[in-house]
């Protein structure tokens, strides 16, 4: 048995050369001892390097979560558990609710996720399974420049082309086929405003497609070619390859891809601020107005005039890290679900 063991020529460039493991463990004392002294103080530098860094990271989380906690104390203190299920958020009386915001971050989220999963899919699979190879990589490229264009974009874009249209077209067409349905047809009444819950979603669904997409892409190019082809020459269509060989051997890819569009819909800010419409109650429709912790934070920050107001809003930053670390918890649980023995990591 021979081992790969790195040696200095001798004018000091580094070679790999194999020998047994007595000669190896015999050549490992021909360096020189200061040379020795050099490499072992360069790898401790190296090591307490990459750690610390690792170790900055984790600092920095608890600090975010250590700063809110304390400014968001009085609140806490005020209206303990409460302030989640209160839908009243009243700055002048001094009476705070996290149930509103919640309701709408939740709903748009799904929204997002809804409309974004299965086109990003459907790129996804275009991309690795039907694309010829002179399209294949500009439109790739042009989905992943999407997730490069501020959100301040996807914002005024919405506000000033989507939400017209939506008003013009989309919401009426869905009042008159849908809102006549029992249970369903409650969440498509009301006068079509345009900006909205259902705007705001997929105004968030256009932003999380290219994570998601780009992650399904990228996770769909890993499947060993062997096992498609021998799918293929059994005589599978390009559907029964995706659902039998693609999707198992990348499910906890794919389940990661989506959680990643869940965690940027959850925590995105100014596009939602500028379509959802911003009234804190309730949305009883897709169409009415509503609210999202990241917006109400965004909107009311430099209006807090009184502690409490202050300390509030910092509960509700409190509230939106919560759900964050909440929902990579429920991902890596639902990783774990879905992995077997033996099962290789996309």
């Amino acid at each position: 048995m021979r081992v790969p063991v790195m040696q200095a020529t001798a004018d000091g460039t580094p070679v790999i050369i194999k020998k047994s493991p007595r000669a190896a463990f015999a050549a490992t004392f021909r360096m020189p001892k200061s040379k020795q002294r050099s490499t072992k103080l360069h790898d401790a530098l190296f090591r307490w390097l990459t750690r610390s860094f690792a170790f900055l990271v984790l600092a920095i989380l608890l600090g975010i979560i250590v700063s809110l906690v304390y400014g968001s104390l009085p609140a806490m203190q005020k209206f303990g558990f409460g302030f989640l299920v209160s839908a009243e958020w009243n700055p002048v009386t001094e009476k705070f609710g996290a149930l509103v915001p919640i309701v709408g971050t939740l709903v748009t989220s799904a929204i997002a996720l809804l409309v974004g999963v299965p086109v990003s899919f459907g790129i996804a699979l275009f991309l690795t399974e039907m694309s010829p190879l002179w399209l294949k990589r500009p439109l790739g490229t042009a989905i992943e420049l999407l997730a490069a264009i501020p959100s301040i974009i996807y914002g005024m874009w919405g506000l000033f082309v989507l939400a017209p249209l939506f008003a013009d077209y989309l919401q009426p067409w869905l009042i008159a086929s849908l809102g006549a349905l029992p249970l369903l047809g409650a969440l498509f009444k009301g006068p079509p405003q345009g900006i909205g819950v259902l705007t705001a979603g997929f105004v968030l669904a256009i932003m999380v497609i290219p994570f998601i997409a780009s992650v399904m892409r990228d996770v769909f190019e890993i499947v060993p070619p062997v096992l498609k082809e021998s799918a293929y020459g059994i005589g599978c269509t390009t559907w029964e390859v995706v659902r039998n060989v693609v999707l198992p051997y990348t499910k906890v890819g794919v389940i990661g891809g989506i959680m990643l569009g869940l965690g940027r819909a959850l925590g995105e800010t100014m596009a939602v601020t500028m379509v959802i419409g911003n009234r804190p109650e309730i949305a009883k429709s897709l169409f009415a107005p509503g609210y999202s912790l990241a917006s109400v934070v965004a909107n009311e920050f430099t209006e807090a005039t009184t502690d409490m107001y202050l300390n509030a809003l910092f509960e509700l930053g409190l509230v939106l890290m919560g759900l964050t670390i909440v929902v990579n918890l429920l991902a890596l649980i639902l990783i774990k679900s879905v992995e077997t023995p033996g099962t290789r990591r996309a």
